[in-house]
């Protein structure tokens, strides 16, 4: 009995081994090969490194922080902020002034946490009643 399971798991290993090989083996997706490219930008740091101010302006327009685009071209803080000022800037206000145009959309759809919000930080409005001296009534005359 024990020589006809082996014969029977021979068999069934060389069935095995046979049609592997009639199927085609998957490798995966072919890597890529890197080409050259030019990119159109500042040449900025030591090495020259070439930053394209668009990308730049993207980015911040994100609310990346001067770190995190540092970072991803592989320069100095200091490095962006010395040939990027202008851009950095106008894009974080742009960012911002959407942002509130957005604020004030959801608020006046009358989202009441967005209102809230507003009127603290805008109108200086708060929920906490201030103790002050200047709580005298207002002064009362007769005369006119």
């Amino acid at each position: 009995m024990d020589n006809e399971n082996q014969d029977a798991a021979t068999s069934v290993g060389k069935t095995i081994e046979a049609e592997a090989h009639l199927q085609p083996v998957k490798t995966g997706p072919k890597p890529k090969e890197l080409v050259e490219g030019t990119i159109t930008g500042l040449p900025v740091g030591r090495d020259r490194t070439v930053v394209p101010p668009d990308k730049v302006e993207e980015l911040a327009s994100l609310g990346c922080t001067d770190r995190d685009i540092a970072n991803f071209y592989g320069i100095k803080e200091d490095t962006l902020r010395y040939n990027f000022a202008d851009n950095l800037i106008n894009c974080r206000e742009e960012l911002k002034i959407s942002l509130r145009r957005s604020m004030l959309r959801t608020a006046h759809s009358g989202n009441a946490a967005v209102l809230i919000f507003l009127a603290k930080n805008i109108l200086g409005m708060t929920d906490q009643p201030q103790n002050t001296d200047d709580r005298k009534p207002l002064p009362w005359t007769d005369d006119e």
